[in-house]
C-alpha cells in the first residue's frame, strides 16, 4: 500500500488530504483495527488489510466526495494484484472500504470493526469531526461525551 501511496503522491497532485496523513492513518487505522478485531472475534489479518485500504478511493483520485464508494472496485483490483487474498476476502474488505463513510449504519462485523478504526484514529490525533455519525460512534465507543467540533469535510487534514 505504501508503494501504491508514493505513486499516486506522484500521478495526483491537487487533494482533499494531505498524503503524509494518508500514510499515517492507513498504519494507524490498521493497528487499532487489529486490536479490535482480535477483541471482536473478527479475523484480526482481513481487519488490519480491512483498515489498511478504507480510504484507497481518496489515495487514488486525491479527493474526499464519494471516495469509500469510489474506492470498491480497484481496491479489488489492488487485493488481487497482492496475491494475499481469495475472492471471499476480497469482496469482504472491499465492501467494507466501500461503506466505511456509512458511520450511521451498522455493517458487517468487519465494517463495524473500520468504521470504529477510523473515527478512533481521528479523535486519537485530536482532529474534527465531519459528521455527526463520527462523534456519535467515538462517544459510544469510549462510553462518555468528547469534545469535538463537528466541520465541513473540506476543513479537515489537509
Amino acid at each position: 500500500m505504501l508503494k501504491e501511496i508514493n505513486y499516486y503522491e506522484t500521478t495526483v497532485k491537487e487533494r482533499s488530504h494531505f498524503i503524509d496523513w494518508e500514510r499515517v492513518h492507513m498504519v494507524s487505522c490498521a493497528t487499532i483495527g487489529y486490536h479490535l478485531a482480535v477483541q471482536r472475534g473478527v479475523d484480526p489479518i482481513l481487519a488490519a488489510a480491512a483498515c489498511t485500504c478504507h480510504d484507497y478511493g481518496r489515495i487514488i483520485t486525491g479527493k474526499q466526495t464519494n471516495h469509500a464508494y469510489n474506492g470498491y472496485q480497484p481496491v479489488q483490483s489492488f487485493l488481487r494484484k497482492t496475491k494475499l487474498f481469495n475472492e471471499e476476502q476480497i469482496e469482504l474488505i472491499a465492501t467494507a472500504v466501500k461503506n466505511h463513510s456509512k458511520k450511521e449504519e451498522v455493517g458487517s462485523p468487519l465494517e463495524e470493526v473500520v468504521k470504529d478504526a477510523d473515527v478512533l484514529d481521528f479523535y486519537q490525533y485530536g482532529y474534527k469531526f465531519a459528521t455527526e455519525a463520527q462523534k456519535k460512534r467515538v462517544e459510544s465507543l469510549l462510553g462518555h461525551p468528547v469534545d469535538v467540533e463537528i466541520v465541513e469535510s473540506s476543513r479537515l487534514p489537509k
